[in-house]
Parts: structure tokens; sequence; C-alpha cells
């Protein structure tokens, strides 16, 4: 059985009205993902409620070049300090007018290239499971990241979660850096910003400068367990442990993800003006490509697996949903 075109999640999205939409449905768990537009999970809904942020207009998101549902941020994760950065050997130099740069406020290249302009490959279509593959290896993008390599990204949907499991390949011809991430955003809609409980790990945080580059030290993080009132996040971690939970909860519900295998790093995100956090697993520290501090080098015909989980719980004696 293959899987729907994901119509039935359409709202006014062109890009979530797509032919080209794949659903994934197992249990109370729907998904939406764009193979031609990043692989991005563009919906993910909870007996019919929506928990990803951002989605509410894809096409200006997409037009912006910013971020929204779960994005997968390659060749590097947040942000770097400049527009060249030295890796594996090789020097690059950004071209500041590429079409496949986005920057951030401070005019810094941020997210590798923009999830709308990188059509991924469908290799296998179930029900509740998607495979497909990217090739790096068009001029255009060897000239932001000179590494040849193949991604493969599985995405499956259980009756409690949803699994992403990314393998970055590498060809014959020399080391790859590994520096991608993702940067799913939640939200729980039926309750204020406020009052969600929100658990995070302890970590080691790493300390910024202004611009959001880490500055080379860091600290002790004890980990938060409480609501989330007006606190609000923009730091690095660096995880004491491979496996790592984070969640957010409220209403009855409760988002946990995991960071399973292959995942270094963690950011949290969570502005005070909006309504999402950001829960997002990285294989590499922000700037990684540029310091060196924390990047991982894939041999030659190597292979990197990543993986994490999405997993909703309810509590029937919460909230009622």
């Amino acid at each position: 059985m293959t899987a729907s075109d994901g119509n039935e999640q359409a709202g006014d999205s062109n890009l979530l009205n797509s032919s080209s939409t794949r659903s994934l449905v197992a249990g109370d768990l729907a998904a939406v993902f764009l193979p031609a537009h990043g692989m991005l999970c563009a919906s993910l809904r909870h007996r019919g409620l929506e928990i990803l942020g951002r989605v509410e207009n894809l096409d200006s998101v997409a037009a912006q070049g910013s971020t929204a549902g779960i994005p997968f941020l390659h060749p590097w994760a947040n942000r770097l300090a400049g527009l060249s950065y030295s890796a594996a050997g090789k020097k690059v130099e950004l071209d500041a007018g590429s079409p496949l740069l986005h920057f951030d406020a401070r005019g810094l290249p941020i997210h590798g290239v923009p999830w709308a302009l990188l059509s991924w490959e469908v290799i296998d279509a179930k029900q509740d499971v998607l495979v497909a593959r990217l090739e790096w290896g068009r001029s255009e993008l060897l000239a932001l990241f000179p590494f040849r390599h193949r991604v493969e990204m599985r995405a499956s949907v259980q009756a409690d979660g949803l699994t992403v499991e990314t393998t970055l390949i590498a060809s014959a011809e020399g080391p790859v850096p590994i520096s991608f991430g993702f940067h799913p955003y939640f939200t729980l809609p039926k309750l204020a910003r406020a009052n969600w409980q929100v658990e995070i790990p302890a970590m080691r945080k790493l300390l910024a400068d202004s611009r959001g580059i880490p500055t080379g030290a860091g600290e002790s993080y004890d980990g938060y367990s409480g609501l989330l009132g007006e606190l609000g996040f923009d730091d690095g971690f660096a995880l004491l442990e491979e496996q790592a939970a984070f969640s957010v909860a409220g209403a009855g519900r409760k988002i946990i993800v995991q960071f399973l295998e292959g995942y270094s790093n963690a950011q949290i995100y969570a502005p005070r003006d909006k309504d999402y956090i950001a829960l997002e697993p990285m294989t590499a520290p922000t700037n990684a490509l540029a310091s060196g501090s924390g990047l991982r080098l894939l041999e030659p015909g190597g292979r990197h697996r990543a993986a994490f989980r999405v997993r909703v719980e309810t509590n029937s004696l919460n909230q009622a949903l």
C-alpha cells in the first residue's frame, strides 16, 4: 500500500495541496512530508490537532527561506560566523549572492540550503513509512559544501510517535564533515504558552557571543523542569549522553523528543513572544564547520546514522484534549 498524497491535510498552502506531498498514518498520528521541498515534515497531527509550529502559511515561509514544521538543516545547522570556513582540508568561500543561502538578521548564513530548494527522490513509500534520498553532487551545491555525499532519510509513523532516521553516506573521494540537524517546532494550541510544562535534561551549555556563535567556553547546565512561563530560550548545548529526551506538555498531551543515536548537540529555541518551542537535534555545535569544535569527519565511503523520535503521550486524568 502506498502513502496517500496528503491532500486531506491540506490548508491554504499550495505546497500542502501539491500532488507531491506524502502522508503517513498510524493510530492517532498523521504526518505530511514534502519530498520535493527538502523532505520537510509539514504537518504532524495527533487526534486531528496540529502539534507542529509555523506551518500556517508554508508558501510564505518557503519564499522567505525560513524554517517551519520539522525542517532538515544541511549542510550546517544554525549559523556560521561568516562567509568562509575551512573543514576537512578544504577552504570554502561562500558567495553572499547565492540563491541557495539564507541569512539571519545579522547577515550570517544560517541553516544551510533552505528546505524548499532541495528536491529529494522518493525510493519507498508505504502507509506508515517514507524513504527518500538526496544526492549532493550538483555544482551549485558543491560550491557551498564541496564534499560529495548522499543523504538517505527514513520517516516512519507508529501509533504513538514519528521516527526520523537520517544516514549520511560519504563518497569515495574524501572525508565529509558531519554538521546537519533538524529544527522541529512544537506547539500546544489549546493552552497558553506560559502554562506549557517543559523538561530539559542536564547538558553542557555552550556560551555564545551576541551573534549566537559559541565562544568555545561552556558551563554545566542542570536541566529544567517547570512551566515555560515568561522564559525565553535560544541556547546551544552539548549532550552528556547520546540518548536524551526533551518534552513539552499540557492540556492532557505530552510531546517528547527522544535523541536515539548519532546526535551530539541540541539547540533550544523558544522566543518569549511566540507560541512554539523548538527542540533541535544537531550532529555538531553551531559554527562547527568554521571553528572545528566538536566537528566529526566521515571517512571516505563511510556512513553516519542519526535518529530521533517524536513521541506523543496522553493523560486522560489531565485536562480534556
